[in-house]
């Protein structure tokens, strides 16, 4: 290593230790996980009944009114570059007109319908001296492409997904940013009226985040009656990882160490860093209008009611065990409880007696916990729910990502083939102990649940090294429960022309 190397390390925060064992991992690659079965209702996944959901939503808002300590944390540092892939091409193509029943076609057709229109509109009379009517009779189709995604015009191949217009009210357009602000406030209002709010930004992107917090909080404030705090927070540089040439030989630009930002499971750091007993979690671009949320806003109430519900159970199996007080009745309970509502299993614990049985199910208990919606698979992309075994040999749920999964073992791949359900990344998560201390999140990952991608750099190709996921690996020591929603509750914008769909018209 050059002392350069160490400088750099050095500034970065990163171990000599750290970058040794990144370079180390290149070279050995990440095992696939051992899985026992797919998650379906009846074997790893609840599906509630109306009385479970009223009694869950209950626990919730009486969490709220007895001074419930609650955040929102939202991952937005994503660029939306890749929701206009299909227009980067058109620009780029030799032919001046979308093909007929392309998406681009149903892009242009459809552009009144868009949030952004009027905005697009002026930007395009300024540019050009015509309206995108007038445009687009003279066939000026790729113009008026350039003006929403150039530096000249509305620069939307640049901005952050979360600054991007995204539905329609009478007042004007939303951003999923506001609307975000406006879910929290139906669903995480404080006894005290706060709502609490995170966001992970980039850093380049930080001060339009900045600008249009301060521009849209005053009057969502008046209009819902809240009071909003907000913060942001950058992916830290001491979870970058270093990129390798394909002989896996550190990648050097003029002499220089590359790192990369460590994939949103680097987002664990940022998470530790709240201070709140209970945590929602959920991507920036999942979000709809305010006529279409009612079955978002039962389901938030729902998740984050069971896993109060959860916690209750939890924190009085540890009161008892932490005080001595129980009966092997209660034991047995306390087993019962491991098995049917947190799907943890080990053959192990047969062959515990007394004490070493009880020390066994408190260090099981203790630890953070999360709540996850499942949705049915219609389709969508996304990791999955499992059942999955841990490095100490017991078994419990897991959201896995396809590249975790071995798909030479055919035992998996029927797995895969009757899973029923994905992952929309809509967790609840209670990250303080029973005495109310934080429990230190990075204790709980798994590191060996990452993966190596293949990628490019001005042209040379390298290896990149992404660290385990926020909602996989970095989550995978805790105890988990998977509850059915309904896909109502999952309405990405993956595409610009997701926005075309019912649930984003409003």
């Amino acid at each position: 290593m050059l002392p350069e190397d160490l400088k750099t390390l050095e500034q970065k925060g990163i171990s000599p230790e750290a970058f040794n064992a990144q370079i180390k991992r290149f070279e050995t690659g990440f095992p696939y996980l051992r899985i026992l079965d797919s998650a379906r209702v009846g074997c790893g996944i609840i599906s509630l009944d109306d009385a479970g959901r009223e009694k869950a939503v209950a626990r919730w808002d009486e969490y709220l009114s007895h001074g419930g300590q609650v955040f929102k944390f939202v991952p937005a540092s994503g660029a939306a570059s890749r929701m206009f892939k299909a227009l980067f091409e058109f620009l780029d193509a030799e032919a001046n007109e979308p093909a007929e029943g392309s998406a681009m076609a149903d892009f242009f057709k459809r552009l009144p319908d868009f949030a952004f229109y009027a905005e697009l509109d002026a930007v395009c009379q300024t540019l050009y001296g015509k309206d995108i009517p007038a445009l687009l009779d003279g066939g000026e189709y790729k113009k008026i492409v350039a003006a929403l995604l150039g530096k000249e015009g509305m620069n939307y191949g640049s901005l952050p997904k979360g600054l991007l217009k995204f539905h329609l009210y009478a007042d004007g357009a939303r951003t999923p940013l506001e609307e975000h602000l406006v879910e929290g406030a139906q669903t995480a209002t404080d006894s005290q009226g706060v709502v609490n709010l995170h966001f992970t930004v980039s850093p380049e992107h930080r001060t339009l985040f900045e600008a249009k917090i301060a521009e849209a909080v005053p009057a969502l404030e008046k209009k819902l009656g809240v009071k909003y705090n907000i913060s942001l927070s950058e992916q830290k540089k001491s979870t970058d990882t270093v990129a390798v040439n394909p002989d896996n030989t550190p990648f050097r630009e003029d002499g220089k160490l590359l790192f990369r930002p460590g994939g949103h499971g680097a987002l664990i750091e940022n998470l530790n860093d709240i201070d709140s007993a209970v945590v929602f979690i959920k991507n920036i671009d999942n979000v709809v209008p305010d006529s279409q949320r009612g079955v978002t806003l039962e389901y938030k109430k729902v998740i984050a009611g069971y896993l109060i519900e959860v916690h209750d159970k939890i924190e009085e199996y540890m009161r008892k065990i932490n005080a001595g007080d129980y009966t092997m009745d209660d034991v047995r309970e306390m087993i019962s409880f491991m098995h049917d509502t947190l799907n943890l299993r080990d053959d192990a614990m047969k062959n515990l007696e007394d004490v070493d049985l009880v020390l066994y199910i408190k260090n099981k208990l203790n630890r953070p916990i999360r709540v996850c919606g499942m949705v049915r698979n219609e389709g969508e992309p996304g990791g999955g729910p499992y059942i999955a075994y841990n490095p100490d040999g017991s078994t419990s749920p897991q959201i896995l990502e396809s590249t975790q999964i071995d798909p030479a073992n055919s035992q998996y791949k029927e797995m895969v083939a009757r899973a029923t359900h994905f992952n929309p990344v809509d967790l609840v998560c209670f990250l303080k102990d029973v005495d109310g201390n934080k429990f230190d999140l990075p204790r709980y990952v798994d590191p060996d649940t990452g993966f190596i991608s293949s990628k490019s750099r001005n042209g040379k190709e390298l290896r990149a090294l992404e660290l385990p996921g926020l909602w996989n690996g970095a989550m995978s020591d805790w105890n988990t429960v998977f509850i059915e929603v309904p896909i109502g509750t999952f309405n990405p914008v993956k595409t610009v022309n997701d926005l075309l769909r019912p649930a984003h018209q409003g």
